[in-house]
């Protein structure tokens, strides 16, 4: 076929202006576009870039310090580096996380964790922790590997640290990370880059003292995400550091002596009402805790039957025994009910009028003709049933309210639990039965229904010591000044008033009450005579035993036949020295027997710690 050579010309010419026509039509649409973006609409997108270029970012405040009453370090804040993910910034997440993987080594629980975060974290573009507390060769692999890693990041932040560990515990609490409950009731933009909140103790209580107040920062960034630079900045205001009432070495001593038992101490400054030492056996490592413990240890400690994590010298509700008969005892003389005069002859069991039942006393043949002080420095059950009887249950519960028992007095201690100081209406209410004389006795010897924490007890202690004069319990001693040394706090509490002090009839029925809490840490017959022994100076005190399983009538208390958690509680409270009281101390060692063997010891040690052993209190911060 011959070629028309104006044919394929017309074509070629009529392809090139098409082509140049449809160029021109782009070309039009891309200015025009360019000329929209630039000019109509320049505003908008310049806001638009600077959002992708810059950012406002949260600056999380320091936390304060926790400090005891000689400024030794209770609670610190360290550096640590995790490896973070910003899941929008990372195309694949899992193929990310295998990569990770690959590089620096990740349990299940890890992995399964950084998910649960990532569904409650509370912002897009917000960076995820994926494993905390890296090391310097496992942050030297993520950062050569970085380029290939998009959206993952090594961050730097400070973290609680607790350098005494489970010493202070149950005490200070601990902090941990911060969930959603919790965000609810916070000011939200205070807590804007906050991870961690205070969980219990001091740390929950002291939150908001602890915390300080949020700063914000303009940042450059590049595509990455990596801060280029600072543009502008307002600095967060660091939380305040708090000194506490709390004695470490007093502290340690008292968990020595418990040797390892179950129980609890707590001793109090009674002229202050200063907690000295709060003491819960066994512990735990509140470090555990602050970027998430795993799932093994917890559950270790969980399932443990010794419950470390339970707070017995707060929440631990035991029957007082006979630590409440100074009271009673008090309550007795006040009412007139007994005199110093009054005696019995105690043959080692009561009985009521038209009762079959026989209420037995600790000494199987009895103690004899006693009056009140032998019977409180002898821990004579059968005089306290006779005049628990005489005595009534309004009285007691009236005279037992006065020294804080059934009550929580903490100034600033949220976890306590209140105990229960029974009554008429108490067991109405709860049982649906009347008060019958039977339960009367029982109370006169801290048995039956009532229950008391170790805070209580050494609260009760420290107004017995104070003859009356009450000072709520505290464990903050001072709030340090912010910034400006003007800028005072005052130390928080859960009450607004302070309860009356306990006034009686006969002002020195003091003297007659706590002279014989004298007798049983110094005399003759003094059930806690032992730890009183050799002492250079003198202390009061009451020892206690609080009945774990029921025996039956005409049965015989038997230690070595009893499993070793039904045996009974060792309790003692007490004081020291006597003439101006310095420490007031709660003891109980849970299934230790007897209080004068288990318990007493305890307080002995403690009290000779704090009146002897002790230098001046060490130059202040």
């Amino acid at each position: 076929m011959l070629k028309d050579p104006i044919r394929e010309k017309q074509i070629f010419t009529f392809r090139a202006v098409l082509a140049m026509f449809c160029i021109l039509i782009i070309a039009a649409g891309l200015l025009t576009r360019i000329y929209y973006l630039q000019a109509v609409d320049f505003e908008h997108y310049t806001t638009l870039s600077d959002k992708n270029r810059m950012q406002l970012q949260s600056v999380v405040p320091t936390r304060g310090l926790i400090y005891d009453r000689n400024n030794v370090l209770l609670a610190d804040n360290q550096p640590i580096f995790s490896v973070s993910i910003v899941k929008e910034r990372s195309p694949d997440l899992e193929q990310t996380i295998a990569q990770i993987g690959a590089i620096v080594e990740l349990t299940d629980e890890q992995i399964k964790r950084f998910k649960k975060r990532l569904k409650n974290r509370r912002k897009p573009y917000e960076s995820v922790p994926l494993k905390s507390k890296l090391t310097e060769v496992e942050i030297a692999r993520l950062s050569v590997k970085r380029h290939v890693l998009p959206g993952v990041g090594v961050e730097a932040e400070l973290v609680r640290h607790y350098p005494l560990g489970e010493s202070m515990a149950h005490m200070l609490g601990y902090v941990g990370r911060i969930n959603i409950k919790e965000l609810k009731r916070v000011d939200p933009t205070n807590y804007s880059g906050t991870n961690y909140i205070g969980k219990l103790g001091v740390e929950k209580f002291y939150e908001e003292v602890l915390h300080g107040k949020v700063g914000h920062q303009t940042v450059e960034t590049n595509a990455r995400g990596r801060v280029l630079r600072v543009l502008d900045q307002e600095p967060s205001i660091p939380g305040r550091d708090i000194k506490l009432n709390i004695d470490v070495r007093l502290q340690q001593i008292a968990i020595d002596a418990m040797a390892g038992r179950r129980g609890a101490v707590v001793a109090i400054e009674p002229s202050t009402g200063g907690i000295l030492a709060l003491v819960s056996t066994p512990s735990f490592d509140p470090n555990l805790f602050v970027t998430g413990i795993d799932h093994e240890s917890y559950s270790a400690l969980r399932d443990s039957l010794d419950i470390p994590l339970f707070n017995r010298a707060l929440k631990g509700q035991y029957p007082p025994g006979s630590t409440i008969k100074p009271i009673i005892g008090l309550a007795g003389l006040d009412t007139g009910v007994v005199n110093r005069q009054t005696k019995i002859r105690d043959q080692g069991w009561y009985q009521l009028k038209n009762d079959e039942r026989f209420y037995r006393d600790w000494k199987k043949y009895g103690h004899g003709v006693v009056d009140l002080f032998d019977a409180i420095m002898q821990s004579c059950d059968t005089f306290f049933y006779d005049m628990a009887f005489k005595l009534g249950v309004d009285n007691m519960e009236s005279y037992l309210d006065r020294f804080g028992l059934g009550s929580r007095t903490a100034v600033d201690i949220s976890e306590d639990r209140q105990g229960l100081l029974p009554g008429r209406a108490w067991k109405r209410g709860a049982k649906g039965l009347a008060w019958y004389p039977g339960d009367s006795l029982n109370m006169g010897i801290g048995q039956g229904f009532m229950l008391a924490t170790p805070l209580q007890l050494a609260t009760a202690t420290a107004v017995l010591a104070n003859r009356g004069g009450w000072q709520r319990p505290r464990l903050a001693q001072e709030i340090y000044p912010g910034v400006s040394a003007d800028d005072i706090v005052e130390i928080p509490t859960m009450h607004d008033d302070t309860p009356d002090d306990v006034l009686i009839n006969n002002p020195d029925d003091w003297n007659y009450i706590l002279g014989s809490m004298k007798a049983v840490m110094h005399g003759k017959k003094g059930t806690a005579r032992g730890s009183g022994r050799k002492a250079t100076y003198k202390m009061a005190g009451k020892t206690g035993t609080a009945q774990v399983v029921g025996i039956k009538q005409g049965e015989e208390y038997d230690a070595e036949a009893l499993a070793e958690r039904h045996r009974d509680h060792a309790l003692f409270i007490g004081f020291a020295p006597y003439e101006s009281p310095e420490i007031a101390v709660a003891v109980i060692v849970e299934n230790g027997g007897g209080g004068s063997t288990a318990a007493a010891p305890v307080a002995r040690k403690i009290f000779d710690a704090w009146v002897l052993d002790f230098p001046e209190p060490l130059e202040e911060k």
